[in-house]
């Protein structure tokens, strides 16, 4: 039996926030949108994906959430990773348009990576082929 990733979560800070900033600056397109008393189900998925791996934009109201989101962040650690094509034009694109960068485009062996804050108290990493 195969068995494949559907959805995957990432807690936010600011659930509208985090759709504005996937949607307008990284390009993901809203899924669900599903009112849930204070919070919503709510997903985005990659451009041309619609039925691709499912991105859940999940408050952080768990008591951990915040202090494990602090914690990675405090250490340099990216919550989740996104491939691109080109880490370093990506890279430039996101700066452009007020992404705050992390880690500028950096070789890693067989892979270029880069971290940028998604401003709802995470770090993402982006990596491309090298």
């Amino acid at each position: 039996m195969p068995i494949r990733i559907n959805i995957t979560s990432i807690f936010v800070d600011d659930q509208a926030k985090a759709l504005a900033f996937y949607t307008e600056k990284l390009g993901f397109v809203p899924k669900h949108d599903v009112p849930l008393g204070q919070h919503r189900w709510l997903t985005v998925v990659g451009p041309g994906e619609p039925d691709g791996v499912e991105l859940l934009l999940e408050p952080d109201e768990h008591p951990a959430a915040k202090a494990y989101m602090a914690a990675l962040v405090e250490d340099g650690i990216p919550a989740t990773s996104f491939a691109v094509d080109d880490v370093a034009a990506t890279v430039r694109e996101l700066e452009a348009n007020g992404v705050t960068v992390t880690q500028p485009a950096t070789p890693m062996g067989p892979v270029v990576v880069a971290t940028i804050d998604d401003t709802c108290g995470n770090l993402i990493q982006l990596t491309s082929p090298a």
